[in-house]
């Protein structure tokens, strides 16, 4: 299965911005292995940089999207059933739900930044039917600053591109912080507004 893995990425990453964007579609390998390779390219001078991150945008927006619609019209029974063959974990999913249930719509930009439910998160929203235009938004806009630096760090890297988790790590702690400091303060301010909404009902 490895085998089989390594050949389609090599085969999807030859195709430069196509490539990387079909990679990311794919969900087969990780995203941050992904967007590290593409600035392998940048450093070769393969691809440009601002090319490479609008392809990993437009890439990993699109895998997010086929996972929101996945959960809009198969709701959670059916990711159940099928959710392992895209990698969605039922305690990963449960996890997400959880959130978004708690958090509202606004957590689908700050989870992009948290491991265990990066991915996840879309499922729920789907579930949830919020509209999908929000949805793209908060998702790219999450995913922007995420390519950029995954890009970056590959550029970096150059041929040592595969050492990506251990360049990443001192970078990814703090983008998890700001997360989750977005992510408050986003819920302070909703409970606010729902207070004030209800107080001028009352009046």
């Amino acid at each position: 299965m490895h085998e089989v893995i390594q050949s389609m990425f090599s085969f999807l990453t030859s195709l430069g911005y196509v490539g990387i964007a079909l990679a990311l579609m794919v969900e087969v390998i990780p995203s941050e292995i992904v967007l590290a390779y593409a600035g392998y390219l940048v450093a070769r001078g393969d691809v440009s940089f601002a090319g490479a991150v609008a392809a990993g945008t437009i890439g990993g927006t699109v895998a997010q999207l086929f996972l929101y619609w996945m959960g809009y019209y198969g709701g959670r029974p059916f990711l159940d059933q099928y959710g392992k063959y895209v990698l969605i974990q039922k305690k990963h999913l449960d996890v997400a739900e959880r959130w978004f249930a708690k958090f509202g719509p606004g957590v689908i930009f700050s989870a992009r930044f948290i491991p265990v439910v990066r991915h996840a998160i879309s499922i729920p929203a789907g579930i949830a039917r919020m509209k999908w235009l929000p949805f793209a938004i908060y998702t790219v806009l999450a995913i922007i600053p995420w390519s950029i630096l995954f890009i970056w760090l590959g550029e970096q890297l150059g041929q040592r591109w595969r050492q990506i988790d251990e360049m990443a790590a001192p970078y990814v702690r703090p983008a998890i912080a700001a997360a989750v400091a977005v992510a408050a303060i986003y819920i302070v301010w909703q409970r606010r507004r729902r207070a004030a909404d209800e107080n001028e009902r009352m009046k």
